[in-house]
């Protein structure tokens, strides 16, 4: 009997990579093109305005030594900043976009910062902050971090220096990794199971926060790896940032259920003697996401809806695209209702914003960016334009283009407003041209023998490179690469240009992409870039999730022309599945078993866990009794035989070395 693991890749468990250096060949130095469009970058930015960095260092108490290095149990780093020291330079390089240069020393400012009276935050830890608010016992820990060990790591320097309170509760305010995959760091579940701790979060958020990125989760881990930059070196021609923050921690993700759901529109709760209502938000930055306000403390806490930078309306990640009409609505409710009543407005990235009279004035503005992004797109696609036209039509107007907080580090307006386009009326711009393209590796050849063969397009690309046109560069020489892959010296030439590309961007997530794309032109996919599961969330998924993620992973070409009907039953939940495959599909009915069946597997959910996060193989669970299977045991083996591995080193700027059936 053939039996293939059900593992769960889960996008965001980037955190068992590993920083990789050596590239074959060193990215090349500005050219006079990208010179020339860094000074013209810098003409329109307000330099005069420092008032970011005053805000950043403002309430600054401690940080951790050796650039703030936080080392796993077993001894990896988890955090850490060296590396990034060139960004202490007040010179801009011209290998770095200006604007993205001040974010990126912004986001360098690390440790233990006084909000307010009662309200700390850890900054410069992970990706993410965590804030700690003073309850009259103990401590709320807002937004965990993403793993155990840095989020340990905060909550112990604010120990250090504030006592050592215990936590009372824990609040997630989104459903995104980098807000709770560090839970474990500041508490233990044993610690909640005993009520000891409570755990709030929004409705929806252990359904969104396990399931967002499991079904498409190997292709956004393999585009995650562009979004960050994670594989790519430290310095002034590679990896400086990441619009949000740094990078994201490494270490084990954590999970622990939430105790108390936040479920009305408007909710108040009162935790260890701090009042807190709570705004839901679902649909914005993420399906479950909520803000809270503070009125004892007169804070205001945005969770991610409000941060310094224009956020993605669709990551290039992947994922759902956002509704920019309902965050730009959030935020203005937010502002109608507690902007008067506060001193100070924090999130879950970057720095707080002091003043009342300041707060109504960013939440102002950020509310009027995401709903200009909106209904001028939406104006443009109802006067026929098309995704790339908008893209290159839209620009915000002077009074949100001159707010530092209303620039595109992590989010774009040119890929936000393709994200609005997409989300009312999908991939096709209407133009039946480009309604059944050939894929790109056969329409390459076509373009290239158009164009009169790769050496012929490689001369005229590179006369258009020497005149710094790098965007037609890029898509041209791709045809080449795509007709050829092995085409050195389009590949050479690509890489040059999308690294280029990457050192005029603004944003953190497009340098990184492109710096990524040309490394991988130069040196190929990166090895081991491996996607690890973590238990606690596998645990999470309701076994709903894990048979559709088994639909996902079937390979319909082989499967087609079968029928195999089995049982499932679990006995330590008592739940029970038909599950059948016919017609190439893989459907299941909850609580039914079918006496017909080809075979029913019994065992606890909690071997099927370990089976999928690879502790144990399904043939030795059987061997072990821990799995019983009545009937024909061989029709088990044919159906996991159907299920594929994804790899997650699949090609992305150069064509599979196959098409795709």
């Amino acid at each position: 009997m053939k039996i293939r693991s059900l593992a769960v890749p889960v996008a965001l468990s980037l955190l068992a990579l590993t920083l990789q250096s050596g590239w074959a060949q060193q990215p090349l130095p500005a050219q006079p093109a990208t010179v020339s469009a860094q000074a013209e970058a810098l003409k329109g930015l307000p330099r005069e305005d420092r008032r970011d960095f005053e805000a950043a260092q403002r309430g600054f108490i401690a940080s951790l030594p050796d650039a703030a290095t936080i080392r796993n149990p077993d001894g990896s780093v988890a955090w850490t900043l060296k590396g990034f020291e060139f960004l202490q330079q007040e010179r801009v390089p011209d290998t770095v976009n200006p604007s993205l240069w001040r974010q990126a020393q912004l986001n360098m400012l690390h440790g233990l910062f006084k909000v307010t009276d009662r309200i700390y935050q850890i900054r410069g830890f992970d990706l993410a902050n965590m804030t700690i608010i003073e309850g009259d016992s103990g401590l709320i820990v807002v937004d965990p971090l993403t793993t155990d060990t840095v989020a340990a790591a905060g909550l112990a320097l604010y120990r250090e220096h504030r006592g050592n309170k215990p936590v009372k509760a824990v609040i997630y305010s989104h459903s995104h990794v980098d807000h709770y995959g560090g839970v474990k760091g500041v508490a233990s579940a044993q610690d909640v199971g005993a009520g000891r701790v409570a755990i709030y979060a929004p409705q929806g958020f252990m359904e969104e926060a396990v399931s967002e990125n499991v079904l498409a989760g190997n292709a956004m881990s393999r585009r995650a790896l562009f979004q960050f930059g994670h594989l790519l070196p430290r310095g002034e021609r590679q990896q400086v940032d990441a619009g949000l923050g740094k990078y994201i921690s490494r270490g084990q993700v954590t999970l622990i259920a939430p105790t108390k759901l936040i479920t009305q529109p408007i909710q108040n709760e009162v935790i260890d003697g701090v009042q807190v209502e709570f705004q839901l938000t679902p649909g914005t930055e993420a399906p479950a996401e909520m803000h809270m306000y503070y009125p004892q403390l007169r804070a205001l806490n945005m969770a991610e809806n409000a941060t310094h930078t224009l956020h993605n309306l669709y990551p290039l990640r992947g994922a759902q695209v956002r509704d920019a009409n309902e965050w730009a609505r959030y935020l203005n409710e937010a502002r109608e209702r507690y902007a008067g009543r506060a001193d100070v407005m924090l999130a879950q990235h970057h720095w707080p914003t002091w003043g009342s009279a300041e707060i109504t004035r960013v939440l102002g503005k950020q509310r009027d960016l995401y709903k200009f992004i909106n209904d001028q797109t939406l104006h443009l696609l109802n006067q026929g334009y098309t995704p790339n036209e908008i893209a290159q039509e839209l620009v915000l107007p002077p009074s949100l283009a001159g707010e530092w907080f209303a620039r595109g580090y992590y989010g774009t307006v040119s890929h936000n407003a393709r994200a609005v386009y997409q989300r009312y009326l999908g991939w096709y711009d209407a133009n039946p041209a480009h309604l059944n393209p050939l894929p790109p590796q056969a329409a390459a050849a076509k373009w290239v023998a158009y164009m009169g063969g790769a050496e012929a397009v490689l001369a005229k690309a590179r006369a258009d490179f020497a005149k710094g046109e790098y965007r037609w560069v890029a898509e041209v020489v791709n045809q080449v690469v795509f007709s050829d892959p092995d085409n050195r010296e389009a590949r050479e030439l690509q890489a040059a240009t999308l690294e280029q590309m990457g050192y005029q961007a603004e944003s953190a997530t497009w340098r990184n992409a492109y710096l990524q794309g040309a490394s991988e032109l130069r040196n190929g996919v990166p090895k081991g870039a491996t996607v690890s599961s973590s238990a606690d969330v596998v645990q999470a998924l309701s076994i709903e999730n894990l048979f559709d993620f088994m639909g996902v992973r079937l390979d319909g070409q082989r499967a087609a022309g079968k029928t195999i009907v089995l049982n499932w039953v679990f006995t330590d939940t008592q739940q029970r599945y038909a599950m059948t495959l016919d017609n190439a599909a893989l459907t299941y009915l909850k609580g039914k078993t079918d006496p017909q069946a080809d075979a029913t597997l019994t065992l606890p959910r909690s071997v099927l866990d370990a089976i999928n996060t690879k502790q144990l193989s399904l043939r030795d669970a059987v061997g072990a009794g821990k799995v019983q299977i009545a009937g024909k045991a061989e029709k088990v083996g044919e159906l996991l035989g159907l299920i594929d591995e994804f790899q997650p080193g699949f090609p992305v700027v150069t064509p599979r070395q196959a098409p795709v059936r």
